[in-house]
């Protein structure tokens, strides 16, 4: 389709489209494909003298989005573009809550470890949100509406800390070393969820 197609429609100065409803044979139904060429300079891969001079080529590169959005061709293409904050919480979910190691042998165990896991992010999240008020709108590329702090973040400023519990007249307390910026986040999230210091 891309390569016998001679009329594109414009998009912006870089992009250009056109789509179609279309369905492989295997298929029992039709879906709408947006099909987009984006201009790019082509790579210069001969040799090049100093003394002459060489004009920039001009080339495309194309990509297609299989969508079921009946939105405008533009929200569509911000849509699939902000699959970026998406990647980006798989990124998290591998790198601070090791969803890419399988710690043991047996399913029930791998499952336990990645249950564990996942609400250890949640919960995180979870105390974010009930915390802070959202920081952004809704946006054309659905980003989250609250600037997270990653776990390791969180972890770092306040939890990883060295503390002992103890039972000064029948009150658990836990006890810290003096630091203001530790003190006000534990007490900003202990409001959030109720508790008084």
């Amino acid at each position: 389709m891309i390569e016998g197609r001679l009329r594109w429609r414009y998009f912006n100065e870089e992009w250009s489209f056109f789509e179609t409803s279309w369905k492989p044979k295997s298929w029992d139904r039709r879906y709408r494909f947006v099909f987009l060429r984006q201009k790019v300079r082509q790579q210069q891969k001969q040799p090049i003298q100093l003394d002459l001079f060489i004009p920039h080529q001009w080339g495309y590169d194309f990509k297609v989005i299989l969508t079921n959005k009946r939105t405008r061709m533009k929200k569509v293409v911000a849509f699939h573009n902000g699959r970026g904050s998406q990647e980006n919480l798989f990124g998290e979910l591998k790198s601070q809550c090791q969803m890419d190691y399988v710690p043991v042998r047996t399913l029930a165990g791998n499952q336990t470890y990645l249950l564990c896991a996942i609400l250890a992010h949640n919960l995180a999240r979870e105390l974010q949100i009930v915390a802070d008020p959202p920081q952004r709108h809704t946006t054309e590329k659905r980003a989250s509406l609250w600037v997270f702090q990653e776990l390791n973040t969180l972890r770092r400023h306040f939890i990883q800390r060295a503390g002992r519990f103890s039972w000064p007249q029948g009150r658990l307390t836990l006890t810290l070393g003096l630091n203001d910026t530790v003190r006000a986040t534990l007490l900003h999230y202990l409001g959030a969820l109720g508790y008084t210091a």
